[in-house]
């Protein structure tokens, strides 16, 4: 089978800096992947390279066993990826019905399916209550759960979550993390970034980290469980030592 994703020495630079540093990763099929990294590290560019938001200033991508580049392929593997960015993205001026119909009109499923969907995502994301309200007039919490839902709308083999517990609540929290047990239960990968370690940590069965621009570190979860802690390993790969001794004066004993 191939891999949910693969790289080689995939690169992005931004003029004199370089935000993606020939990134060599594979994610196999079916896995759960915390792709992991402090500020800055990477993350966000690398999935806008892999959802075609971003073109590689060198290297290859392969999502789905598709070369992304290729234009023949690249359509077909958006039809079968599903994406929460960062910055959600949403239409403000949409119900979330209206905004479900109209992101699975985009992925070109048939109305029936669309309104069988949309009712069981809106019921399961607590929105089915919600049918008068515009996004504009959610809460972050709302929003997050809108935008995976809009994400899994088409039924996706790979669901791209870029920060998706950020600012979330403890009730959205456990049904973001429900439905995406779920998802991969049923055979679909998932690759998300968090600055979350635990939740990483409960839900991932593979981790990644990145910093600088390089992949520092990459296994199974249960690899590291075997040598400490995630935390530990984050640390230990991503710190460059320069605030270790640095404390504050007047909280000194």
């Amino acid at each position: 089978m191939n891999p949910a994703i693969e790289t080689t020495n995939l690169t992005r630079e931004f003029g004199l800096v370089r935000a993606v540093d020939h990134l060599n990763l594979r994610v196999e099929a079916g896995c759960f992947y915390g792709f992991l990294g402090p500020n800055g590290a990477g993350k966000s560019t690398t999935i806008k390279m892999f959802t075609g938001l971003l073109a590689p200033t060198s290297g290859t991508i392969r999502i789905l066993g598709q070369d992304v580049s290729d234009p023949r392929h690249a359509l077909e593997v958006k039809r079968r990826i599903g994406v929460v960015p960062e910055n959600l993205a949403l239409f403000d001026n949409l119900t979330a019905r209206e905004y479900l119909t109209f992101v699975g009109r985009m992925y070109l499923l048939p109305s029936a399916i669309v309104r069988e969907r949309c009712e069981e995502l809106l019921a399961i994301m607590d929105l089915a209550g919600e049918e008068k309200k515009l996004t504009l007039e959610f809460s972050h919490g709302m929003k997050k759960k809108l935008a995976l839902a809009a994400a899994l709308i088409p039924n996706p083999d790979l669901l791209f979550l870029d920060e998706p517990f950020e600012g979330v609540d403890a009730v959205a929290s456990r049904v973001l993390r429900d439905t995406l047990k779920q998802c991969v239960g049923r055979g679909a990968t998932v690759f998300l970034t968090s600055h979350v370690l635990e939740i990483v940590e409960k839900l991932c069965t593979d981790v990644g980290i990145i910093a600088r621009g390089q992949l520092v570190h990459q296994g199974t979860m249960e690899e590291l469980r075997r040598a400490g802690s995630l935390e530990d390993k984050f640390l230990t790969v991503v710190s460059t030592g320069e605030h270790e001794a640095q404390k504050l004066s007047w909280l000194e004993g």
